[in-house]
């Protein structure tokens, strides 16, 4: 095999479908109106930005991406920060709304049947393989390499997989695999998962990507539909039957990431809770970030609207603010106040003399004199009324906010009204 020959043409053998239609009830109010793979992150980008961009970054240019739940916010964002692709060169992203394709009384009933709803359509691309990608994690990965994985080690089906802590990956598939990455075993969202070998605090956790050769997922998905007794779901039905046909290998996420470098850990995030968006969001703020936004070679591609510099200007008083370890979006403006580990999305307005510390603040929010916030999370379009303090009193905040227990405060629209 030419192996930099077949790595190169295996992405354009390939059609990526994207699985966007949960609601991620674990993000709370956060998703009351949108999809989570449309939740904003990052400053300026949307959780669905990453998966799409590894495709187009890996040379995977025909991709589908299927929705479900509150979709209009990220249908919006698809159409307005995605249409860049080309048709005529064979380059597109289809969506792929739940439309009661197969039966008029059934919306999608789970992860595999969204895609054998739609296997007509996904059949007319003509693919040799079907990369079948979860649009809810922050990662970067070459998924060519996967490709290239899959087809040297002349699987049915490949899941790509990553060490987590142990409990941790109560969330998630875990799975066992032998010497050669077979995977013996697959338990999908255990109460207590089973350890790696050797390693007893680390479970080896599925990240959701299954890499199918396209005639064998026709074959399970149409067999699996005259099964009574089916969940609809790779997780529970689809990827054990591989398993048992020992059909199914394990990819290291560390085979595949970027940046291509051992002395770099490999990067990747389940942000399905408001603790762990919150954590994600504010490490980009750090001094070394270990998700890197700035790599030219690897970009992050999204909706971006078109908006003035951000800008710092001093309080009522003339007195100047302090900022550190805080990312700044367009469209921002902060008026004498003091802000560490923080991350402003477009469009934030702070007025004179507040005190912010790790703070995620969607876009469109306003925030009145003399707020004291702590450990926030504020939903997009939230005005924070004049000397609010958040995150000096417990028992208050979990009042009137939602708090988790490791003391992040959420703040939406619907709560202020409340007060």
């Amino acid at each position: 095999m030419n192996r930099p020959y077949t790595a190169r043409r295996l992405p354009e053998r390939t059609v990526a479908l994207v699985l966007a239609g949960g609601r991620g009830s674990r993000l709370q109010q956060l998703t009351d109106r949108r999809a989570k793979p449309a939740v904003h992150f990052g400053g300026k980008f949307r959780i669905i930005d990453f998966a799409l961009s590894n495709c187009v970054n890996s040379g995977i240019r025909r991709i589908g991406v299927l929705t479900q739940y509150k979709s209009h916010s990220l249908l919006r964002h698809l159409q307005r920060g995605w249409a860049f692709l080309r048709g005529e060169m064979n380059e597109f992203i289809d969506l792929l709304p739940a439309q009661q394709r197969v039966d008029e009384a059934l919306w999608y009933r789970g992860t595999s049947d969204a895609i054998y709803q739609n296997i007509d359509i996904v059949k007319s691309y003509r693919p040799d393989y079907v990369l079948v990608l979860a649009g809810d994690h922050i990662y970067k990965m070459d998924y060519s390499l996967m490709l290239l994985d899959h087809v040297e080690q002349g699987a049915g089906c490949t899941v790509g997989c990553v060490e987590v802590p142990r409990m941790e990956a109560t969330a998630l598939g875990v799975m066992h695999v032998d010497e050669n990455r077979r995977i013996t075993a697959f338990l999908e969202k255990p109460k207590d998962p089973p350890a790696m070998p050797g390693k007893p605090d680390t479970a080896l956790g599925s990240m959701g990507i299954y890499v199918f050769s396209a005639e064998y997922l026709y074959q399970l998905l149409n067999e699996e539909m005259q099964n009574p007794n089916t969940n609809h779901d790779f997780g529970k039905d689809i990827i054990p039957r591989v398993v048992r046909e020992g059909r199914a290998v394990a990819h290291p996420l560390g085979m595949s990431s970027v940046p291509y470098s051992q002395d770099t850990p490999a990067y990747w995030r389940d942000v399905g809770t408001v603790d762990a968006f919150w954590a994600a969001n504010l490490d980009l703020a750090s001094n070394m970030p270990e998700l890197n936004l700035y790599d030219e070679d690897w970009p992050i591609w999204t909706h971006q609207q078109q908006l003035p510099p951000a800008k710092f200007t001093p309080d009522t008083s003339g007195n100047h603010g302090k900022t550190a370890n805080t990312l700044v979006s367009g469209g921002c403006i902060i008026a004498g106040s003091d802000l560490t580990q923080a991350v402003l999305f477009s469009n934030v307005r702070v007025h004179s003399y507040c005190t912010i510390s790790q703070a995620v603040i969607l876009p469109s929010c306003e925030i009145g004199e003399g707020c004291r916030l702590h450990k926030v999370v504020i939903d997009r379009g939230v005005i924070i009324p004049p000397g609010l303090v958040v995150g000096e009193d417990p028992e208050l905040d979990a009042k009137r906010f939602y708090r988790t227990d490791n003391g992040v405060v959420l703040i939406t629209c619907e709560m202020l009204e409340k007060l």
